[in-house]
């Protein structure tokens, strides 16, 4: 686990604090972040329950950085028609993995959506969100 030392009356700005988070590898990026849309989502709406605040964690996942960017490669691969037997097998198991993460997501929004007693589409409407899914390109 990657630790943090911190002082007391450190003062950083913006950019420092940015260029620190840029050194982060990729799984510690996206676990902070991860942690930074707890807190942001604490603060914009403080009574949330715990059972809101869990549904609501799993409806913003999204794919990790390193895993989407490895479908966009082999899907941009499949249009151009030079993909390999073997990376088309990747490619069907990427889509799977993202259909059961789209799966996911979509039976969070539909229980927050009976825990608050309203619509799929109201609840959409509530955070934001113009498609139950994202479009894999």
């Amino acid at each position: 686990m990657t630790t943090i030392h911190v002082k007391s009356e450190v003062q950083i700005n913006f950019e420092q604090l940015l260029d620190g988070v840029a050194q982060l590898d990729t799984p510690t990026l996206e676990h902070l972040l991860y942690q930074v849309s707890l807190v942001l989502a604490q603060r914009k709406a403080p009574r949330l329950s715990k059972q809101e605040s869990t549904l609501l964690q799993k409806i913003n996942r999204s794919l990790p950085a390193t895993v989407q960017r490895r479908y966009d490669e082999l899907q941009a691969k499949l249009q151009a028609e030079t993909i390999s037997t073997d990376e088309h097998q990747e490619l069907l198991k990427l889509i799977d993995e993202a259909e059961l993460a789209d799966a996911t997501r979509l039976q969070a929004l539909l229980e927050l959506a009976q825990l608050r007693q309203v619509s799929l589409d109201e609840v959409m409407n509530q955070l934001g969100i113009h498609s139950p899914l994202p479009v894999y390109a």
